[in-house]
């Protein structure tokens, strides 16, 4: 079986690597497709904040539509993401509940934008300020379109690996939809999946429309840890069924004629996770309730066939509750006599006003905004006191309500895209594209970034580009707010300085890529190459004595340790290359793929210590043990492999549509605490194997209207790691029946 699936991954990346193209590229007139029985879309609006056919914008680009989501039969927004070139989904093939994270073109996870109809979304109460992408639900979804590269001219803070944004529907026809499906399925031994979806809308023949859309999961899981019975002397896991139960709700209300398109929508998100306390590490009473409420809204007035002004906003607020309740740590029910609760709130409101001039040969967006972010968090520690003394039991608060966490930006940006039949009609294939936009801190002031993006018409629907773009990330609330200070027991050797660090400056990219993309009648292309260089990379750090040598530090807190903060420090390189392609052939088959290598390496300077933030003391870096008192470089990047994807659909008759998917991770490594990186230990790497999954699915249209299918996720059955430490999914089967009419 090992040398088949050998052989079948060999194949994959084979084929993949004679076809250069995309999912990212798509035809230039509506063209009615018999394998996949919709429109193919010929307009994206995340490129340039405009309506562009999109064989003619110059950005490595992927839309996903409503339809390709239902024909995946894929249970979250992971799933359909890492099926994506350019993107690895950490937690797509995990427990249900558990954290997933977006990796772009070897980006960071808190490097890729989110956005809700062109509103952003962020959690301002995590370290990082990432959103956990298992908080997003296939609701109310009509399409996702996702732009590779980097990409802050047009969306601000974060865009630098790239920008993912899901468009909402809206009730395109008069009358009465409706789309009821219910998903049932297993994913191994004692698993159960459980998914009940509804969705209503209504159009008036005036233009008003009205939806609701409502969803929950339920799932009784596998234990999230990977189980270390085999290991002497260690504890066997009690919780051997981690449960995850989610729940989705969406309103929307708009308008729609020749001139006007206005909305505002609501949508409900709670989830109940058990959780674990780390890799290896079980925890039979950890769980995490989040819940957001969104709100978004907008209106467009087209003045005339070339000028439109649009707003955009929304207000989101989350909480986060995460509970451990005094676990039980052996086998005779023992308890370890703690407990904790964590609460973490968050709050962000943005509101964006632009304005469109399109010809023939230009298109203008012009446009400004504000946005605000805000969070607390409050914790409570409470432990049994073995060292003898009273209290028996001793709580331990901390509380950054104090110091009022929050940030305010606001922006101003230009976009233009310049035809060359403006000057001359021998130079008509030419398209010069660019933009600057410039945003203002609360903290830490102006920052300027802008994009260079000329691209020229090759033959018949093909399009070779290039792009040189400029991108930053602001340091997250937590960041520079953490109110948390080191004393010694006697105080003496405190440095005085927080876990924050108010001067911290954003990280900034720098981005070149070149590509090219090509339709011919039944086949499109793509390849791409980008470069981005990050610098002023946030680390986190510990701080040592600067009395004492390096290599005479001791383990002593009292003697030696200063405390530990956020830094500027680090570059970071990143360069790849990306390739796709999607064939229809014949009337029965339709094959797409994509390949994406990525590799990249860290460089620290100690030139580059912010001496006023370490009080001159040594700094080691927390992400890999190394002190920063001589250049280091860590070579490769955790959790961010070579992928390679493959889909291939066959109809052997008009209602019965076969599927099977292919997705293949290469090697790469993971992070773990070593407590050898002395003094006092920081996380170490670890080689991941690489792993190839097989899905299969049948759908079948028993009548028009209602629709079966089934879905064999994993195959083989493949044992593999996302994170080290931490279980996946083993073979699953799902059986969806939907209605829609």
């Amino acid at each position: 079986m090992k040398k088949e699936k050998s052989i079948l991954t060999f194949g994959i990346v084979a084929m993949l690597t004679m076809n250069v193209s995309a999912q990212d590229s798509l035809t230039i007139k509506p063209i009615k497709d018999s394998l996949t029985n919709k429109q193919l879309n010929e307009v994206v609006v995340s490129a340039s904040r405009s309506e562009r056919n999109v064989n003619e914008v110059g950005r490595s680009i992927s839309i996903i539509t409503a339809d390709d989501i239902k024909k995946s039969g894929a249970n979250s927004i992971s799933e359909v993401l890492s099926q994506q070139e350019g993107i690895y989904m950490v937690g797509a093939g995990q427990n249900p509940g558990m954290t997933s994270s977006i990796f772009t073109r070897g980006a960071n996870s808190n490097q890729t934008t989110i956005l809700v109809d062109g509103v952003r979304i962020t959690d301002p109460s995590a370290i990082n300020n990432s959103i956990d992408v298992s908080e997003l639900a296939l609701v109310n979804i009509d399409r996702i379109e996702i732009v590779r590269g980097s990409h802050s001219t047009m969306y601000g803070s974060s865009a630098i690996g790239g920008v993912v944004n899901i468009i909402t529907k809206k009730v395109a026809k008069p009358g009465l939809t409706v789309d009821f499906s219910d998903t049932e399925g297993r994913f191994g031994k004692g698993t159960s999946f459980s998914n009940s979806h509804m969705y209503a809308g209504y159009g008036l023949k005036n233009g008003l429309y009205f939806s609701a859309e409502g969803a929950n999961e339920k799932t009784k899981g596998l234990n999230a840890t990977v189980d270390t019975i085999t290991r002497a002397a260690t504890y066997q896991h009690k919780d051997l069924s981690d449960g995850f139960n989610k729940w989705d709700a969406n309103v929307k209300a708009g308008f729609i004629n020749t001139k006007f398109d206005v909305y505002a929508s609501y949508k409900y998100t709670q989830q109940i996770a058990d959780i674990d306390k780390a890799a290896y590490t079980d925890d039979d009473n950890y769980t995490v309730n989040f819940h957001r409420d969104l709100y978004t809204y907008g209106a467009k007035y087209k003045i005339n066939d070339k000028f439109n002004v649009s707003y955009i906003g929304g207000f989101s607020v989350m909480k986060r509750i995460a509970i451990d309740d005094s676990s039980l740590i052996d086998n005779n029910n023992n308890y370890d006599k703690t407990y904790s609760r964590s609460i973490y709130t968050g709050k962000l409101m943005s509101n964006e006003l632009q304005a469109n001039y399109t010809t023939k040969a230009v298109n203008i967006v012009l446009g400004g905004g504000a946005n605000s972010e805000s969070m607390s968090a409050n914790t409570l520690y409470y432990y049994y006191n073995s060292f003898g003394f009273p209290p028996e039991y001793v709580s331990l608060k901390t509380s950054l309500d104090s110091v009022n966490p929050h940030s305010s930006t606001a922006n101003v940006f230009l976009h233009t895209d310049i035809g060359g039949d403006l000057i001359s009609e021998k130079i008509k294939a030419f398209t010069l594209s660019g933009g600057v936009r410039m945003t203002n801190h609360n903290v830490f002031g102006t920052n300027i970034t802008y994009e260079i993006n000329p691209s020229v018409k090759i033959m018949d629907g093909g399009l070779l580009f290039a792009t040189y773009s400029t991108g930053y990330n602001a340091p997250s609330l937590y960041q520079l707010y953490d109110a948390t200070r080191y004393y010694t027991w006697d105080n003496n050797y405190t440095t005085g300085l927080t876990r924050g660090n108010k001067k911290l400056k954003p990280e900034d990219s720098k981005t070149i890529e070149i590509g090219y993309k090509q339709h011919f009648s039944n086949i499109t292309l793509s390849a791409s190459y980008f470069q981005t260089e990050v610098k002023n990379v946030i680390e986190y750090v510990y701080l040592w004595n600067k009395n004492v040598a390096v290599d005479s530090l001791g383990t002593g807190f009292s003697d030696n340790y200063r405390g530990d903060t956020y830094l500027n420090l680090g570059t970071m390189k990143t360069e790849g290359v990306e390739l796709g392609f999607s064939s229809k052939l014949g009337e029965k088959f339709m094959v797409s793929g994509n390949l994406s290598l990525v590799s990249g390496k860290l460089i620290y300077h100690p030139e580059n210590i912010d001496t006023t933030q370490t009080a001159g003391n040594h700094v080691q870096l927390y992400s890999n043990g190394a002190f920063i008192n001589k250049e280091v470089e860590t070579i490769g990047l955790t959790r961010r492999p070579t992928t390679a994807n493959l889909s291939i659909t066959y109809k052997p008759l008009k209602k019965l549509s076969l599927r099977a998917d292919m997705r293949h991770a290469g090697a790469r490594s993971d992070v773990f605490y070593d407590n050898s990186l002395g003094p006092y230990g920081a996380l170490g790497t670890v080689g991941v194997e690489p792993y190839t999954l097989l899905d299969l699915s049948a759908q079948y249209e028993i009548f028009k209207g209602l629709i079966a299918m089934v879905r064999v996720e994993n195959v083989f059955d493949e044992k593999y790691s996302e994170i080290k430490g931490y279980t996946t999914r083993g073979r699953g089967v799902y059986f969806t029946l939907r209605v829609a009419f």
